[in-house]
C-alpha cells in the first residue's frame, strides 16, 4: 500500500472508497532501479470495482469542460482513456510511441533522462477547435505530457484539460504544464 498518496481527486467517490484505492496501489522500491519507488497500478486495474470508480472519479473531475473527444499517452493512458472516453460519450485518441502508426502521423519529440522519445498521432485526427482532453496514469517531470499537448494544439485543437492518476509532486510536471487545467487524483510528495 502507498501510505502517503494524498487522495485529492478521489473525495468525490468518499473517504473509504478512496482509502480502498489508494490500498491497491503497490510500492515497489528500487524498480526499476534505487532509489525510485514504482507505483505498480495492477492491483488496482484488476479490481472491478476500483477500477470503475477510478474512471467515474475522473469522469466527475472533468465534466466541466465540454470534450469532445479523450487522447490518451501510450501505454497506460490507454487503459483510463478508452473507459473515461465510453463514459463521457466521446471518442479516444491513442498517442502513440514512434512507428507503430501507419502514414500520414504527426510527431512530437520529448526528452528522457537518457535520451529522447516520440509520440506520433493519425494526421488529420485533431480538427481546429476541437476541445481534447489529455490523460496519462502519471504526471512527474511532465515531458510525455507537454509532448501530447504539442501533438493536439500543433492541429489548432484546444487541450481544455490533462489529468492524471497520480502526481510525483516533487518532479517539474505541474508547473511544465503550468498554462493547462490539471486534475489528479493522487498525489504524494515524494519524488521517487
Amino acid at each position: 500500500m502507498s501510505d502517503d498518496l494524498e487522495a485529492t481527486g478521489l473525495s468525490v467517490l468518499g473517504e473509504a472508497r478512496a482509502a480502498e484505492i489508494r490500498r491497491l496501489i503497490r510500492d515497489v522500491p528500487g524498480f526499476p532501479h534505487p532509489p525510485i519507488v514504482f507505483r505498480d497500478i495492477t492491483p488496482l486495474l484488476a479490481d472491478a470495482a476500483a477500477f470503475a470508480d477510478v474512471v467515474e472519479a475522473f469522469a466527475l473531475s472533468c465534466r466541466e469542460y465540454q470534450i469532445d473527444l479523450v487522447a490518451g499517452i501510450e501505454a497506460r493512458g490507454f487503459l483510463f482513456g478508452a473507459p473515461l472516453a465510453l463514459r463521457l460519450g466521446v471518442g479516444f485518441v491513442p498517442l502513440r510511441k514512434k512507428g507503430k502508426l501507419p502514414p500520414p502521423v504527426r510527431r512530437a519529440t520529448y526528452d528522457l533522462e537518457y535520451g529522447s522519445d516520440t509520440l506520433e498521432v493519425r494526421d488529420g485526427t485533431f480538427t481546429p477547435g476541437m476541445r481534447v482532453l489529455l490523460i496519462d496514469d502519471v504526471l512527474a517531470t511532465g515531458g510525455t505530457a507537454v509532448a501530447g499537448v504539442e501533438l493536439i494544439e500543433a492541429a489548432d485543437a484546444k487541450v481544455v484539460a490533462t489529468t492524471f492518476l497520480l502526481e510525483l509532486t516533487g518532479l517539474p510536471g505541474r508547473s511544465r504544464l503550468a498554462n493547462h487545467h490539471i486534475n489528479t487524483l493522487l498525489r504524494t510528495v515524494t519524488i521517487s
